[in-house]
């Protein structure tokens, strides 16, 4: 594919997203309202995701958040491919409106990103966070994106039905969810 299409793929990837964003309030799932940074930061381990492009080849991914002096947050996001090779994503998230914590825009450090700025930011929502901040879920509010997350790569029988069961309520399609595969020995 040649570097024009690609731009082009881009492009009209992005404008598709942004129109599909586009939605009623009332219709966009509840989130946390708010959600403290400080214990948020750290890493998180994927337990499953809806699929999407950009991880179409992960097996194992795992988000690594450190809250910076100016509020923002570092985002350090890495996927182990089937092949077993790790990448590498680093981005900022930021709050969508000062102060509230539980709707952040994501922006990945990528040759788009830096050719289109205004364009390459994501939302991403904290629909779901437990009060020991051991996992959570997240998402997008047009429901086209969804990550259970956990402090370790593994949880229960119950806490995973109970995140299931909180994105089910909130609309999120569960039965698509893609797993984490098991580390092998």
């Amino acid at each position: 594919m040649t570097m024009r299409s690609a731009l082009l793929l881009s492009c009209l990837t992005l404008a598709l997203v942004g129109c599909s964003s586009s939605r009623d309030e009332q219709q966009a799932p509840p989130s946390t309202q708010s959600v403290d940074l400080k214990r948020y930061q750290g890493t998180w381990y994927e337990l499953a995701r809806l699929p999407m492009f950009f991880q179409r080849n992960c097996v194992q991914s795992e988000a690594h958040y450190g809250l910076r002096e100016d509020g923002r947050i570092d985002v350090n996001n890495r996927c182990k491919e089937d092949d077993g090779k790790w990448n590498d994503a680093h981005g900022i998230a930021e709050p969508q409106v000062a102060g509230n914590t539980d709707k952040l825009w994501v922006r990945f450090d990528n040759w788009f990103s830096r050719l289109a700025p205004g364009l390459t930011k994501g939302e991403y929502w904290v629909l779901y966070v437990d009060p020991d901040y051991k996992v959570a879920l997240v998402g997008h509010p047009n429901r086209e994106y969804l990550w259970l997350l956990s402090r370790s790569p593994t949880v229960s029988q119950q806490t995973r039905d109970q995140l299931l069961q909180i994105a089910r309520k909130q609309g999120y399609a569960t039965e698509d969810l893609i797993w984490r595969q098991p580390d092998t020995p």
